[in-house]
């Protein structure tokens, strides 16, 4: 029987309009306890503006071995790079 509550990761944004960064992960036994543990560790000092927490098992992810099947269908398509067009995001940067 496992007694450990589950794994938690944390996404936080610093100032509106900015891309979340992940922040850390937490164990809770709910959504509303890891939002509150969240802001807790990792927004102490008002370094967040907005938290996600994201349960681990929920998040899926490529593997190494997809790069070139996952991600061929995108390399001929040139337009799809911010070349040919200044990009909002450019002004975080």
């Amino acid at each position: 029987m496992n007694n450990e509550w589950p794994l938690w990761e944390v996404f936080t944004q610093k100032k509106s309009g900015l891309p979340f960064e992940h922040a850390g992960s937490l164990h809770a036994p709910d959504k509303e306890m890891a939002l509150q543990n969240a802001r807790d560790v990792y927004s102490r000092r008002n370094e967040a503006t907005c938290i996600w927490v994201v349960e681990t098992k929920n998040i899926v992810s490529s593997t190494p071995e997809d790069v070139g099947s996952f991600f061929e269908p995108s390399n001929d398509k040139i337009y799809r790079h911010p070349n040919f067009y200044k990009t909002p995001g450019a002004a975080f940067e």
